[in-house]
């Protein structure tokens, strides 16, 4: 049996869940492929989905300079060139040397789809979330989510929110 066509596994038949891309290599990735993967992703989410569904966050930084060594290929470079002497470079663009990426096509390489254990781009798993939001002990913080402690004044806390169970005995 074949594949079949793209258009069959348009819809997403389950519930979202975060996916990252992993690559099984080590690369440079140019800062200017990062910003068309970025552009690109962009761009089919805010197509299909709409512009206010979803987030995405390349957490990359180019900070890796890269150099080139100018080579001349004219008659009688021989003469003005030293060769591989002192051959330093100058900058020339940057990178991020970098394993993990969501952008799959604009890079080179081979990548890996996994699946987040983690509740969106929170730190938490997805159990204690869940748990963590029956108990009122969460709140929104943009995109992600603060986990609000037993310390300070009373009257910082939340109505209704429960306290540690040594707290109430």
């Amino acid at each position: 049996m074949g594949r079949r066509p793209a258009r069959c596994y348009r819809q997403i038949k389950n519930k979202p869940y975060p996916k990252s891309h992993f690559c099984r290599e080590k690369e440079n990735v140019s800062s200017e492929a990062l910003e068309v993967a970025r552009i690109a992703c962009n761009k089919y989410m805010a197509k299909f989905a709409g512009k206010d569904v979803f987030h995405l966050r390349v957490r990359v930084h180019p900070f890796h300079v890269l150099r080139m060594n100018k080579m001349l290929s004219c008659a009688g470079a021989n003469r003005l060139q030293t060769g591989m002497r002192g051959a330093f470079g100058k900058p020339q663009g940057t990178c991020a040397r970098e394993a993990l990426r969501r952008a799959k096509f604009k890079f080179p390489g081979r990548q890996k789809i996994i699946v987040s254990k983690k509740w969106g781009f929170t730190k938490f798993s997805r159990s204690d979330y869940l748990k963590f939001k029956s108990d009122n002990r969460i709140v929104a913080d943009g995109v992600n989510a603060k986990i609000l402690g037993n310390h300070g004044p009373l009257a910082n806390h939340q109505h209704g929110r429960a306290f540690l169970e040594s707290a109430t005995a």
